[in-house]
């Protein structure tokens, strides 16, 4: 028999049993949109192209991709829908930025709960797995994480107890922190991360929850004077995949993409950015014009009590979406002891 003969062959029992013979497969090349909308001096940037970088080796150069930072693809708010409707392959969200939409995961945005973002975001990424695809199901849920805690950075007021709050316009960085605010007598005002140092500047907010590398980062230390050193709260976040693109992927390429989507890859993501916050306490104490303040045992104890309600909204939220309250808060806080993360 020829060569040619013996490729005819192969063809014809090929077609018999309706495929090929892994001599002929071929994976189909796939080019992933990254899409974030924090400026590409963030850490961020470099957590997505590390991310990036490594699909593209584990899958044999199958799986390109490309960062698109700085809102390019679309606003921060529409980032979740970018990645159910194929607009960007893997985005990042905050979940927060949509209050309402996601109860569950907003356990993570509660005050005073974790101390630290690199042991809190494999536990929140941990715990939320078992909610996940309840909860976001338009996407494949990829992984969690959090920034380290923020807090409260003012533009002529010092904020030392809740009572201050009162009359006050204040940018929220997520949902429950938009609740604190309006339950302590205060005014939110809504604006994505890169927009804060504007409405800060022309006095359309007063005040703004954000973490402390970033208040740098995004220029508002330009108009701020006050910060309340305490962990007030985190921020959740998570990159959620384009559920069509992987569907069409081969078992290779998808197994490529679920070992890049594990809390151990969240905390990797996690980490360089949590470093740059916390570094951020010690710069904002050394520029001139800047107070960085501590609260006494009694403030703070004003603060947790303050504060305490909020749990409960978030209970009865998760509890009317499916969850059992009781069960997740004490999955959750099982897990931050766990991993030393909790406050």
């Amino acid at each position: 028999m020829t060569t040619r003969d013996t490729i005819c062959a192969v063809a014809m029992i090929a077609a018999l049993f309706g495929g090929t013979t892994p001599i002929l497969a071929q994976e189909k090349t796939f080019e992933l949109k990254l899409s974030h909308w924090v400026p590409p001096s963030h850490p961020l940037q470099k957590a997505l192209e590390e991310w990036g970088a490594s699909v593209e080796k584990d899958s044999g150069g199958t799986i390109h991709y490309k960062v698109y930072p700085a809102q390019q693809l679309g606003k921060a708010f529409d980032h979740y829908d970018m990645a159910r409707d194929g607009i960007a392959d893997l985005t990042y969200i905050n979940p927060g930025y949509q209050p309402g939409r996601f109860p569950i995961i907003a356990a993570g945005e509660l005050p005073f709960l974790m101390s630290n973002a690199k042991g809190g975001s494999i536990a929140l990424d941990a715990w939320y797995r078992k909610y996940a695809a309840k909860e976001m199901k338009d996407v494949k849920f990829c992984l969690a994480f959090v920034h380290d805690p923020g807090a409260i950075h003012s533009v002529s007021k010092k904020i030392v107890v809740p009572a201050d709050i009162k009359g006050m316009k204040i940018r929220p960085a997520q949902g429950t922190i938009a609740e604190m605010v309006t339950m302590l007598g205060g005014t939110n005002v809504q604006a994505a991360a890169p927009e804060v140092r504007e409405v800060l500047g022309k006095h359309v907010a007063d005040a703004v929850t954000f973490p402390w590398g970033s208040v740098l980062l995004f220029g508002i230390d330009k108009v701020t004077k006050y910060h309340m050193d305490v962990p007030l709260y985190t921020t959740t976040f998570a990159f959620v995949f384009n559920k069509a693109k992987y569907d069409q992927m081969s078992a290779k390429q998808k197994k490529v993409i679920d070992n890049h989507c594990t809390s151990e890859w969240a905390a990797k993501i996690a980490t360089p950015w949590a470093d740059f916050e916390h570094a951020g306490i010690a710069k904002l104490k050394a520029e001139p014009g800047h107070e960085v303040y501590e609260l006494t045992a009694g403030q703070l104890a004003e603060w947790r009590k303050a504060t305490a309600p909020l749990e409960a909204k978030w209970a009865a939220a998760a509890k009317k979406a499916g969850v059992d309250p009781d069960l997740a808060m004490k999955g959750l806080r099982s897990e931050l002891v766990k991993n030393k993360a909790s406050y």
